[in-house]
């Protein structure tokens, strides 16, 4: 019976710890919409002009305010999940962010800031782009080596890190920061080598990846590489919490001093977290290089192509709390609102960047667990000390 009520009440205290950290990151969403709601009706000249009349014609400002935000939001909505077409457009916007937010989530419950992912994906991309328009392989076994290779590029580049950082106490924030304008200076480099140039081109774009090479497209822009991302969450998940490598990850992560006293390498576990990162990131690399466009075929290799997906993983690994399904969840987010901006801004002639707004203000509220503790009253700020990055978990 003891045994049974310690059980319940662990069970207890963990339901609390989690539903706290919920409570806040969805309260932090929702005062970002509000900030969000009133720097919109700011910047609509129309709207903003209404307000004159407050005192005199109240209903008059304030209905003007909430056409404009009730329409932007409902576009932003209907964009992102509004039809099978919106989510597949989410999907797809989501699968590199899930990926590439695993890889700096996972280094985060190793106590390491991954800073790099966006270098390793661009380097992901490089290989899985090459052996796609390079090899001609049968269909299946082609697409199984593009995804190798880009995940083995993303590897190395993340595991030079780690070797760095275990070998010579080299900080991995600086090697990684240097290593992504390295993996950019040789992305602009290769693609004016005769190996990557389109023949017949001068411009610096690749030869078109052929459908063997492609992730299957199921519905509109929702590919196998969406659930392939999912896939790769769960054996993070998995990693983490059922294997030996992922209690030494989280050992070290937690305190590297006790984790090297109590046996862990603490030196390998450095090197294998980093490498297997970097191989989370290259694999949102192979995304952007295999994933289908709208028409159906890869867009082809070019120094855009990544995009900033590295960056904004750091933004979706600290939003889902380093955690697997966080971070799905919270790929998921910043896949809709990404999605849902463009009808957003067409339905609501709302600006684009306002997305970008919308994304920046829910991280400055998650990562300030008691200013939203403070704003939103039943939040306890005591009982609001979430981590950010996992790595006590």
């Amino acid at each position: 019976m003891t045994t049974a009520n310690a059980r319940a009440d662990r069970f207890t205290q963990w339901a609390r710890g989690r539903w706290r950290e919920w409570a806040i990151t969805l309260a932090a969403f929702v005062l970002a919409l509000l900030v969000g709601a009133i720097l919109m009706c700011a910047a609509d000249p129309d709207v903003a002009g209404q307000f004159a009349y407050l005192f005199t014609a109240p209903a008059l400002p304030l209905g003007a305010a909430w056409a404009k935000v009730s329409t932007a939001y409902s576009a932003l909505l209907a964009g992102a999940v509004g039809s099978p077409t919106a989510l597949a457009a989410t999907s797809a916007a989501a699968a590199p962010l899930i990926c590439a937010g695993l890889a700096v989530g996972l280094a985060f419950r190793a106590g390491l800031f991954n800073i790099g992912a966006q270098g390793q994906a661009i380097v992901g991309s490089i290989a899985a782009a090459w052996v796609g328009f390079a090899l001609p392989l049968p269909p299946v076994i082609h697409l199984v080596v593009a995804v190798l290779a880009g995940l083995l590029a993303g590897g190395v580049w993340g595991g030079v890190v780690g070797w760095l950082k275990a070998r010579t106490g080299a900080h991995e924030v600086i090697v990684t920061i240097m290593m992504n304008y390295i993996a950019g200076g040789v992305l602009a480099w290769v693609l004016t080598t005769d190996a990557f140039q389109r023949p017949g081109r001068d411009d610096p774009i690749s030869p078109e990846v052929p459908a063997s090479a492609a992730f299957p497209r199921l519905y509109e822009q929702l590919h196998l590489g969406f659930f392939v991302a999912i896939l790769a969450a769960v054996a993070v998940a998995w990693l983490l919490d059922r294997s030996v490598l992922g209690f030494s990850i989280r050992a070290v992560g937690a305190n590297p001093h006790a984790a090297g006293t109590a046996g862990m390498n603490v030196s390998a576990t450095t090197i294998i977290t980093m490498a297997t990162a970097g191989a989370l990131a290259g694999l949102a690399g192979v995304m952007a290089a295999l994933g289908p466009s709208v028409n159906g075929v890869p867009v082809p290799l070019t120094e855009g192509l990544v995009g900033t997906v590295g960056f904004d993983a750091i933004t979706v690994a600290l939003l889902g709390r380093s955690r697997p399904l966080g971070i799905v969840l919270a790929g998921l987010l910043f896949g809709g609102l990404n999605s849902g901006g463009l009808a957003m801004q067409s339905v609501a002639q709302t600006p684009l960047t306002l997305t970008l707004v919308l994304q920046a203000l829910v991280v400055l509220f998650v990562a300030a667990p008691q200013l939203v503790a403070t704003l939103v009253p039943f939040l306890n700020a005591r009982k609001a000390k979430v981590s950010l990055t996992g790595a006590d978990a």
